[in-house]
């Protein structure tokens, strides 16, 4: 039976590629989406093309019981969970600091903390030893702005992203024992939508030169460190916290 994988944000850019990559190395992979719906059809055709399995749901993770809903189809179905990828999120307009609602923040940390929280709970309760579980691995998509700041551009954002690693670091340590690895990547300066849609789609070419490899990198470079995180390649890796930003 293949491995059960839930990738959340599946339909495009890194958790695409993810998803992609999970498959072929043999996954069968749950991609949710929120509002990209043909997006997710496209990436699961493509691994289907390719000889994986997959399939998307729509799943909104702020909500708890859209999470609950996904966590028991998996249950339903397959029995098991042996690794999620915590990718879903949103990257808010371009603005400085004074410039944030409430109600921007409350959102920003609903999508990029909350969701990650819900999903991690239900996972554990799959995946626990202490539940019957046999044990797998969370990989958490954070991102270098959680230690960079982002002043300027989008602090609220960057701060979810700091909740995320905090999140990452307990949970690798209450959940060790369980056989369950907890680790996060830390995406730099990496070409995906998700500049546009913050406003500022000229970001990537602008910051690139001052990157140390001297270019930005790509949603598939950001995969394989995922994919890595999840495999037994890394079965003594736990609490990391991995840049993938070219030395930025």
């Amino acid at each position: 039976m293949s491995r059960i994988l839930i990738v959340t944000g599946g339909s495009r850019g890194i958790g695409a590629a993810a998803a992609r990559a999970a498959a072929r190395d043999g996954w069968h992979v749950v991609l949710t989406y929120r509002s990209g719906k043909a997006e997710a059809q496209v990436v699961v055709d493509e691994i289907v093309r390719l000889g994986g399995t997959a399939e998307a749901r729509y799943t909104d993770v702020a909500k708890e019981g859209d999470v609950a809903a996904l966590f028991d189809h998996v249950t339903e179905q397959y029995g098991r969970l042996d690794g999620l990828v915590n990718n879903a999120g949103i990257l808010p307009p371009v603005s400085c600091f004074e410039e944030i609602d409430l109600a921007r923040w409350t959102r920003t940390f609903s999508i990029n903390a909350t969701g990650p929280f819900l999903c991690c709970r239900a996972a554990v309760g799959l995946m626990a030893k202490r539940h019957g579980g046999e044990g797998g691995s969370i990989v958490n998509v954070s991102s270098m702005a959680a230690s960079l700041g982002a002043p300027n551009e989008f602090i609220d954002y960057a701060a979810s992203k700091g909740a995320i690693e905090t999140l990452t670091v307990g949970l690798s340590k209450e959940f060790g024992v369980d056989g369950i690895r907890v680790n996060a990547v830390r995406p730099g300066l990496i070409a995906t939508e998700i500049h546009a849609s913050a406003g500022d789609a000229a970001r990537v070419e602008r910051l690139a030169s001052g990157v140390p490899l001297g270019r930005p990198g790509s949603a598939e470079e950001t995969a394989e460190a995922i994919i890595w995180l999840l495999s037994d390649a890394s079965s003594y890796v736990t609490g990391c916290l991995m840049p993938v930003s070219g030395g930025r």
